[in-house]
């Protein structure tokens, strides 16, 4: 048991380690909100982007691209949305619904859960894990814009809008250009897979200081009611019918340990920026962020550990 439970914190200690590192260079001030916002565009238009094309690139598609995986996926996201949204109708006021919405059912799989499946399975995990977080970006971006655009007066919902918002992403690119090249085996120079590589071996310790350097203490001291409410749903109920629904559809090893960890996940950072972008309540949004990457740090060791525990990943 003591074995399995090192084993445990070997996968997930890295990721969280650094995470809080990011806490600690703010507090001492080797770090500030202006790096932040610096660092946090380099990893999302750069660093993030090679990372993405790298994994699909080198991946073995007909091992990493799961069609079940890919589906349940897609149906758990759907169902969390739908839960997560009715629960906002039923406890929220109406300014705050889509703010709640998306802290409830938006993780942080293009960071976190990426870092924890690389941790966890190495090569094949990013390969995998790269091509869930291709599919995760389309469906949080499309999800998250269509319900705060309903509650906010700034925002357009209509499908061009959306559209036009997803395929100008930068990680929407990189993995609908690796996609077809990989299927392709198209040889690309040595120097420029270097190259690439150095910038995707930054991505995700870059990111997850960055992260940590913008937790607000204050943010979770103010957080209130709403707040607990959308990350006890992230981060316990949604991965406990998630994780079970997988299970009970015989999904097992990595693909039920990379499900687990995806469904898993804090909220997304992101869902602060759009927050901010829609005027609404970034305040909540900021507090769901701390409370639910806070929570992590617990309910990842434990998901992960009864799952070794059970012979299930």
């Amino acid at each position: 048991m003591l074995a399995l439970l090192i084993q445990t914190l070997n996968i997930t200690a890295p990721v969280f380690a650094m995470l809080f590192m990011g806490v600690l260079l703010k507090r001492i001030r080797l770090i500030d909100d202006n790096f932040n916002r610096v660092a946090s565009q380099l990893v999302f238009n750069v660093c993030m982007p090679a990372l993405l094309f790298l994994g699909i690139y080198h991946a073995d598609l007909g091992a990493a691209v799961k069609p079940g995986v890919l589906l349940y996926f897609i149906a758990a996201t759907l169902v969390g949305f739908a839960i997560a949204w009715g629960l906002a109708i039923w406890r929220c006021p109406e300014a705050d619904r889509g703010i709640y919405t998306q802290g409830a059912f938006r993780g942080n799989n293009g960071v976190i859960g990426l870092a924890l499946a690389a941790s966890l399975y190495g090569d094949y995990g990013i390969s995998l894990g790269a091509v869930l977080a291709g599919l995760v970006i389309l469906l949080y971006n499309s999800l998250s814009a269509v319900v705060l655009a309903v509650y906010s007066p700034d925002l357009k919902s209509d499908p061009w809008s959306i559209c036009k918002s997803i395929f100008s992403n930068p990680l929407i690119i990189s993995v609908l250009v690796a996609t077809p090249m990989a299927y392709g085996q198209v040889p690309l120079p040595n120097w420029l897979l270097t190259s690439g590589d150095y910038l995707a071996q930054m991505t995700l310790p870059l990111a997850l200081i960055c992260i940590g350097g913008t937790l607000s203490l204050a943010a979770l001291r103010d957080s209130g009611r709403l707040a607990i409410d959308a990350s006890l749903v992230k981060m316990l109920w949604l991965p406990l019918v998630g994780t079970l629904g997988a299970w009970l559809c015989g999904f097992r090893g990595a693909e039920l340990g990379i499900l687990f960890l995806y469904i898993g996940s804090p909220t997304a950072a992101a869902s602060y920026v759009m927050a901010r972008a829609a005027s609404g309540n970034h305040e909540l949004a900021a507090s769901i962020i701390v409370v639910t990457t806070l929570m992590a740090a617990i309910t990842t060791n434990i998901g992960i550990f009864i799952l070794q525990w059970g012979g299930w990943i």
